[in-house]
Formats: C-alpha cells, sequence, structure tokens
C-alpha cells in the first residue's frame, strides 16, 4: 500500500463513528444522490433543521462534505475524492445494496425537492454555467474523450511516459501506428497486459506496440513519427529541456507536439508524493523549450484549474516542426 493511502487508527475510528449513526447513514446517501441545501434536506428527511445541521456539522468536519455558495444558502455535498480508499468502498455498498422504506420515501420526496428547484426548467437549463461538475447518465469525460478522439487522424504516434496504455485504448482506429514508452518495467507490463486483452477481443488488425525507455533518450531513429504526445511526464523530469528536444529529433517534418504539464506551483511538498522531481513550468518557459528544441509553438495557454486545494493549473502546448 502506497503511503499515501494509509489509513490511521485515528481515521479509521473516524470513519466508522461517522457511519455509525442511522441518520448520518441516510444523509450521507441522500447527498450522493443530490447536491443540497439546509432546507431542501429539512424538506425531503421531514427532519428538523436542528437536528439536520448538527450531523451536516459533524460529516463536514470527518471531511466528507464539500460546500459552496449558492445565493443566500449553501449547498452540500458527499465528497467522494476526499475519502481513503475504505470510504469510497463503504460509498459503493450503499449505492448497490441499501435498500429501506425510509429511504424510499426520502427519494420520492427528493425528486419533488429537485423539480420545484427548477421552476419548469429542463435539466440541462438548471445546471447552465457548471454543466462540467454534474452527471447525468452517460455523459462521462471518457464518452466524450472517445467520441472526440474519433474526429483525429494522426499518423504515426510517438506517446512518451504512455502510463499503462489508456491513451492507446483512446487512439486505437486513429493513427497508423502507436508506440507506448515510459520508464518503469512493470507500468509497460500493465500496458502490455492491457492491450493484449484488447486485442483478444477485436478482430481488427493492430499496431501498437510498448517500450521500456527514458524520455531523455529515446530509441527511435531521427524523422521517425508523426505526433509526439509528452502528456504530464516534464513533472517526472529533473532536465525538462530534454524531453522537448528529442521529441523534436524522432519528429518528421510537419510533426507535432502535444504537451500537458503542471502549472509553476509553490506545492512541491505535496506533487513530491506522486514522484514529480520538478514544480512545474512557465507559460514562458515552455515555449522558450519547445523553441529551443527547434519546434514553433502555435498554443501555449493554461486549460484546467483543479477546483480542489491547492488549485493545480495544467498548462497544455501544441509544437509544428
Amino acid at each position: 500500500m502506497k503511503e499515501s493511502e494509509a489509513l490511521s487508527l485515528e481515521r479509521a475510528a473516524g470513519l466508522f463513528a461517522l457511519f455509525g449513526d442511522e441518520t448520518r447513514v441516510r444523509l450521507i446517501w441522500l447527498l450522493s444522490e443530490a447536491e443540497l441545501s439546509v432546507a431542501e434536506i429539512c424538506r425531503v428527511t421531514e427532519l428538523a433543521q436542528s437536528r439536520v445541521s448538527g450531523h451536516l456539522a459533524k460529516l463536514r468536519d470527518g471531511g466528507l462534505l464539500a460546500g459552496r455558495a449558492r445565493g443566500t444558502s449553501n449547498l452540500y455535498r458527499v465528497d467522494a475524492d476526499q475519502l481513503p480508499p475504505e470510504g469510497r468502498a463503504l460509498l459503493a455498498l450503499f449505492a448497490e445494496r441499501l435498500r429501506d422504506s425510509v429511504l424510499d420515501g426520502d427519494r420520492r420526496r427528493l425528486d419533488e425537492v429537485l423539480q420545484a428547484r427548477t421552476g419548469g426548467e429542463t435539466w440541462p437549463e438548471s445546471i447552465a454555467g457548471e454543466m462540467e461538475r454534474h452527471y447525468s447518465p452517460g455523459r462521462t469525460w471518457e464518452a466524450l474523450g472517445n467520441a472526440l478522439f474519433g474526429l483525429l487522424q494522426l499518423g504515426e504516434v510517438l506517446d512518451v511516459g504512455c502510463g499503462d496504455g489508456h491513451i492507446a485504448s483512446l487512439l486505437e482506429g486513429r493513427c497508423a501506428r502507436y508506440v507506448g514508452m515510459d520508464v518503469s518495467p512493470k507500468v509497460i507490463d500493465a500496458a502490455r497486459r492491457r492491450e493484449q486483452g484488447r486485442a483478444e477481443g477485436s478482430p481488427s488488425v493492430r499496431s501498437v506496440r510498448f517500450e521500456v525507455a527514458d524520455m531523455h533518450s529515446l530509441p527511435l531513429p531521427d524523422q521517425s513519427v508523426d505526433v509526439v504526445l509528452l502528456l504530464h511526464v516534464l513533472s517526472y523530469s529533473s532536465e525538462p529541456a530534454l524531453a522537448p528536444r528529442e521529441a523534436a529529433r524522432a519528429l518528421r517534418p510537419g510533426g507535432r507536439v502535444g504537451v500537458s504539464t503542471l502549472l509553476e506551483h509553490p506545492h512541491a511538498d505535496v506533487t513530491a508524493r506522486y514522484g514529480h522531481v520538478n514544480a512545474g513550468v512557465k507559460p514562458t518557459d515552455l515555449r522558450s523549450l519547445l523553441e529551443r528544441a527547434g519546434m514553433t509553438p502555435q498554443f501555449c495557454e493554461i486549460t484546467s484549474r483543479e477546483r480542489r486545494a491547492p488549485h493545480f493549473q495544467v498548462l497544455t502546448a501544441i509544437a509544428l516542426k
């Protein structure tokens, strides 16, 4: 088990205490279903506001809830991302197995509360302006990525720091050849197993391979690929100028490199737990790295900011050789 996933005795006891009260379990279930205000929770559960507020305070102090302002009210929801794996497993168990006549009534009243909240609006209208934060059936980032990747035709692709091969599955049928490279033999073994499983279930001819390699010295001939992906790998480099230089060497004239990396930040103590060896880069520095490697940046901007503290931001760049 990774140190970051370890569960202390104090934290374990705290989780069991939070899940050890029937009303709190009821609220956890409810706030896993929808984001609600205190008044809405009271209408759904038919409990007194003082009782609801007391349990919400304990859940919030225990790290199970996230809140945000909406007008003069606060909305609360279960923040599964803050839970250790054991807590998420309990939530999954609730979703799968929890059945009770009390919850049947809560579910019926929840539907009524949500319908009243929208005031006749459609569901998309009710969440306009924050759609990326809300789930609806089939509307996931994975499904969206697969749909958008279907528009691509990338030629021969080199994925530097490919991890366990997820990008290869997204690019299936969208490139003439895919080569994934990672410095970790264990990670490459996982990628090969994933690809073997996919290949066994697909009759199509596949041109995918994975190799153990260092991003600073790629075992590829000059001008041998059309696209190089450097997705979240520069954070693992003590010499980040070398990876773009190697990418440019491997690219054919007219080829493109796609880079995604953390914007410079003051939270090295946090990212060190994930193996990062630098604290991100500035947009001007990334442009300079690409230009010194012999490429022309066409795009270099901050493309996302995490909602959770410490609000890491992601810098994305596309450059042409």
